[in-house]
């Protein structure tokens, strides 16, 4: 049967959000922008699979029919308000619900933008609420949805909620790329040139890991849960994906810890550098003040006040002492050459 191929973008005239509905099985496809959710649970109950994608949370309002038309818990509700929720799965009769973060790149502020997002998977839907921030990863779950031949197409919701998890974890593997480049240029850094602008990179770079840490490590947790089959909605022959996501972030939690222990270890690099730049000048200083030590003390005989010193009336006198100061330094000279002291 050939696919049949519907698309429909309806203007949303509201700055607040915007909705993006998915509505699709192996032969049918419905890609639109929705004015409102009433076109959204309109789409609940039919055979296909819907995936509800709303950009920015929602007014109290919005929210409120949401609730009602997809039976959702209120608690549910309050956490999808709250956006700096701790990566967390909750298993339901009819529904399961994770929340977990977004991490991007953004490459004109060259900074790593993070975007809370919750899940909720049900039988037949699948929402997602983000926060609106510029860019994110489902754009390539997009393209699989709009692909006949996509595996998505039949994969079931339990499927399409793999999916979005997983695009969202490849994009932890391009912020740690992100971060092995700043290292690499930060390890050149600090071997030619290092300063205050050096450790202040280093100090931020161990931020960014700390905060990739927090959305990994509970979101490991979270799979683990899907992993297992807790719930119903989790097909046995989709486990398998999940543990797959699972390794992934194993992966990455490794690779975080070696950037961690890389970051400190170039603290201790550069608390080393400014302590041998420092014994290096000691140095110089020391083998100037020990040159002029004896030249100090012969200057100071010759010039004390008493009247019977018969080197002062002495026609080559002068040039005598000054021959001796120059002798003594350049003995002193050799010597610590020898010592390999300069």
């Amino acid at each position: 049967m050939p696919t049949k191929i519907k698309n429909s973008l309806v203007k949303d005239n509201s700055k607040d959000n915007k909705i993006y509905v998915f509505d699709f099985d192996q032969d049918n496809f419905l890609e639109k922008e929705a004015k409102s959710i009433d076109e959204c649970v309109e789409l609940k109950n039919t055979p296909s699979i819907s995936w509800v994608n709303i950009d920015r949370v929602p007014p109290v309002g919005f929210l409120d029919k949401l609730t009602l038309g997809f039976d959702l818990h209120p608690v549910i509700i309050d956490d999808i308000f709250n956006i700096n929720q701790r990566p967390r799965v909750e298993i339901l009769d009819d529904y399961i619900y994770l929340v977990f973060k977004m991490l991007t790149v953004n490459e004109a502020k060259r900074k790593i933008e993070s975007e809370q997002v919750s899940l909720i998977v049900g039988e037949k839907f699948v929402i997602t609420f983000q926060q609106g921030i510029e860019g994110d990863t489902f754009a390539k779950v997009r393209e699989k949805i709009r692909n006949p031949k996509s595996r998505v197409r039949t994969g079931g919701t339990d499927y399409l909620g793999y999916v979005l998890i997983d695009s969202v974890v490849d994009g932890y593997f391009s912020i740690l790329e992100n971060f092995s480049d700043r290292l690499e240029k930060l390890e050149e850094q600090l071997i030619n040139d290092p300063g205050s602008h050096t450790l202040k990179e280093i100090y931020a770079l161990k931020r960014e890991i700390l905060h990739l840490r927090k959305a990994v490590w509970p979101l490991r947790e979270a799979i683990t849960v899907l992993e297992r089959g807790e719930s119903k909605l989790i097909k046995k022959t989709t486990r398998i994906y999940f543990r797959d996501v699972y390794d992934h972030l194993i992966q990455i939690v490794d690779t975080m810890e070696t950037y961690r222990e890389m970051l400190s270890g170039m603290v201790d690099i550069y608390l080393s550098s400014l302590n041998n730049r420092m014994n290096s000048v000691m140095k110089v200083l020391t083998v100037i003040t020990t040159i002029f030590m004896p030249l100090t003390f012969i200057a100071g005989i010759y010039g004390m006040n008493f009247k019977h010193m018969p080197e002062l009336e002495h026609v080559w006198g002068y040039p005598f002492v000054l021959g001796v100061m120059a002798t003594v330094a350049l003995i002193m000279l050799v010597y610590f050459q020898r010592k390999k002291w300069l």
